[in-house]
Formats: structure tokens, sequence, C-alpha cells
């Protein structure tokens, strides 16, 4: 539980821009993507994360609220990274559940300066939407 704390209180401590949220209908969709090497290796370690520079995650959590208390939610993700040579990068995201936590990551490689288009299925409840977003990721030095 401490380690799951360490790496919510990172993640969403990053800048501002870091964490962003969409809403589809009752769900409320919290992302954020991020370099690798921010979490502390003990982190890293502990959730089976490799730390690189080349290294990204994005992690997403899925809230209903439609229910009391907007519990976090298990969804079905997939997706994809593209980048502007049209080059795709498949996203295999794993679910982490702690207590009433419920986030789920994906790691990804990345060039220096590279810019990726990503596209994210969410399956929830027998409904499918869709998040897209952009950003760029800088090799860390």
């Amino acid at each position: 539980m401490k380690a799951l704390f360490s790496l919510l209180l990172l993640v969403f401590s990053l800048p501002s821009t870091a964490e962003q949220l969409k809403r589809f209908g009752d769900l409320e969709v919290h992302y954020s993507s991020f370099a690798s090497t921010f979490l502390t290796p003990d982190i890293a370690s502990h959730y089976k994360i490799q730390r690189s520079r080349y290294g990204a995650l994005i992690n997403i959590s899925v809230f209903d609220t439609s229910k009391e208390g907007k519990p976090a939610v298990s969804a079905q993700l997939t997706g994809t990274a593209s980048n502007i040579l049209g080059q795709q990068k498949t996203l295999t995201f794993r679910e982490i559940k702690e207590g009433k936590a419920i986030y789920s990551i994906a790691q990804f490689k990345h060039t220096n300066d590279e810019t990726l288009d990503f596209k994210i299925n969410i399956f929830y409840n027998g409904k499918k939407e869709t998040l897209t977003f952009k950003q760029t990721f800088f090799v860390d030095k």
C-alpha cells in the first residue's frame, strides 16, 4: 500500500499538464503519460516496470460517476501510439488493484523528440469509448 501511495503521489504531483481528464457520459477517465525514469528504482521494481531513458508509461484510471462516491472501476483497455511517419506501437495495458484504487498502465519505447498520437479504447459496461491525445517525448539524459 505504501508503494501504491508513493506511485500515485509521484504521478499526480508531476506538472499540472501531466495528468488529464476526459468525461464520457458516466465515465471519468484520468490519464497521464511520463518518462519511466520519473519512478524511483524501488517503485519501478515493485510494479515490474523497466526504467529506461527511452521508456515511458501511460497510467489510466476510470471512475463511474453514476455510482455513489465515484468509485474506480475495472475497464478493458487497448490502444496504439503512432508517430508522424505512421509507425504504430501496440500498447498492452495491465491492471493494478490495491484497495479501492484501480489503474491500468502500459509501457512503451520512444525516440528523442518523438511526438506520438495515442488512441486508447476503453470498454466498460458493454460500451466502447475512445480516448485520443498527443504528446511529445524526449530522451532523459
